[in-house]
């Protein structure tokens, strides 16, 4: 059954975990697991401490090239009455200046109790979210 935009909204807010969809200026899709916070219809995703392998990371150079992007968040269990997933489409912009980042941080933090101790301290993605859509089995 298709959701609503404010289900979709909700479902998607409610989640721990999404996938963020980008894509390169060659056009190759990234998809990467992210951790989020949502406020109204703007998805807040930061660059944390957890270890990389680098920090340009082709999210950023992905979004710098092609602004549009996906999040997407389901859920899955064997009870396929229980499935659903939602997914938030937009336009992102990467944050990097302090008095920009600090709100969408104090927001991710209430939210992650890892934020709340060692807080991020890399740029933070603000998508602009432009269509919330979804499916749930019931």
């Amino acid at each position: 059954m298709r959701l609503s935009s404010g289900d979709a909204r909700q479902r998607l807010a409610a989640a721990r975990v999404a996938r963020l969809a980008t894509v390169s200026v060659a056009g190759q899709p990234h998809l990467v697991p992210v951790t989020f916070a949502v406020d109204a219809d703007t998805v807040y995703i930061a660059i944390d401490h957890k270890p990389k392998t680098t920090t340009h990371l082709k999210r950023l150079a992905n979004i710098a090239a092609n602004p549009q992007v996906t999040l997407l968040a389901d859920h899955y269990a064997d009870d396929w009455t229980q499935l659903w997933w939602s997914r938030a489409d937009g336009h992102a912009a990467v944050l990097t200046a302090p008095p920009d980042t600090e709100a969408p941080i104090a927001l991710l933090a209430s939210r992650y109790p890892q934020y709340q101790d060692t807080r991020p301290t890399g740029p933070v993605i603000a998508i602009t979210v432009t269509t919330w859509s979804g499916w749930s089995y019931t």
